[in-house]
């Protein structure tokens, strides 16, 4: 019983070996370990790398890790070498002496709503009553306040901002009535409309210019690593290109990624994602988005008020693609 024991554990460790896929070492491929922050259609380019396997193609063998609120954190330890990151992040880190450094621009406005509760119907509505932020100086907070003004409020008069977490929990502090109003991301937005929740202000409509989730890196891993920075930028060029052009793919990503399959619902997240003014082909970040970023934090920050866009993007391997032609043959 025993040998026959050994057997078959012998030829188990047999068929492994020789059925098993070939590792990323044999492949040639680069590992890489790469973060995000949120689930949304916001990171659509990301996973069509992934399931395309652009990432692939270009001798990346990347390991895709969420991190709720965790990413600059993890990119400034070295947990991760890259991540995509909201603009604001950023800044802040490196207003404080990080080396974190923007190499494409992912996306470049403010695309979510301000969302209220069935029974607020325009904005002033919302005098005088709390509305849900994630935390302070964090993207959502920044968004949050830049959208109250645009539609006629102040923030810090005229409602009370509140720290409730991530998506899902403002989401659930507007179901309960804790809260009158949040700022949500595509797809969650459609959701809400379609349980009567009210669109108090579509944010990307508002012309506000905003660098919102980029390709984020540090100088210092671009000065070992200049390489692997450069296929994985070119691997988000040619992501950005795919999603535009297949829908087909696009859509049954976001199905897999978001995990739920109403496709009314996941064609409304594709068409949201794909827009130019969004997600730009080129990826250049935006220096007007940063500036935005930049004028809201100098009052109360002198170093932001001291502080260029040009100080917190690195555009060198953006402009390789660019001026080598890479993007137009892509497009053509």
């Amino acid at each position: 019983m025993k040998t026959k024991g050994l057997l078959l554990i012998s030829l188990l460790i047999f068929f492994c070996l020789v059925f098993s896929p070939p590792d990323s070492a044999a492949q040639g491929l680069t590992k890489l370990a790469v973060g995000y922050p949120g689930i949304s259609g916001d990171h659509l380019a990301m996973w069509v790398a992934k399931e395309t396997g652009i990432f692939a193609k270009n001798g990346l063998d990347v390991n895709l890790i969420f991190f709720m609120g965790t990413a600059a954190a993890a990119l400034i330890s070295g947990d991760v070498p890259i991540s995509y990151l909201a603009g604001p992040q950023v800044i802040n880190s490196v207003l404080r002496g990080s080396d974190l450094v923007i190499v494409a621009g992912g996306i470049v406005t403010a695309d979510v709503w301000l969302m209220g509760r069935p029974e607020i119907k325009s904005p002033e509505q919302l005098k005088g009553g709390v509305v849900a932020i994630s935390r302070f100086g964090a993207s959502f907070d920044l968004i949050t306040r830049l959208a109250l003004q645009k539609i006629g409020l102040n923030p810090t008069k005229d409602v009370t901002l509140v720290q409730v977490g991530g998506v899902q929990e403002r989401l659930a502090a507007m179901e309960t009535g804790r809260v009158r109003a949040a700022v949500l991301t595509h797809p969650q937005t459609f959701f809400m409309q379609k349980k009567g929740f009210t669109v108090l202000a579509d944010v990307s409509a508002l012309g506000l210019p905003f660098q919102h989730n980029a390709v984020i890196t540090t100088r210092s891993f671009i000065q070992k690593q200049p390489d692997t920075v450069r296929r994985f930028v070119r691997s988000q060029v040619e992501a950005v290109h795919r999603m535009k052009i297949d829908r087909e793919t696009g859509i049954r990503v976001l199905a897999k990624y978001l995990r739920f399959e109403d496709k009314e619902l996941l064609e409304k997240t594709y068409e949201t994602a794909i827009p130019d003014h969004k997600i730009p082909r080129r990826q250049y970040p935006t220096l007007e988005g940063i500036k935005t970023i930049l004028d809201w934090l100098a009052p109360n920050d002198p170093q932001a008020k001291a502080a260029k866009p040009e100080d917190f993007v690195d555009l060198r391997f953006i402009k390789e693609l660019d001026q080598s032609g890479f993007v137009d043959r892509l497009y053509k």
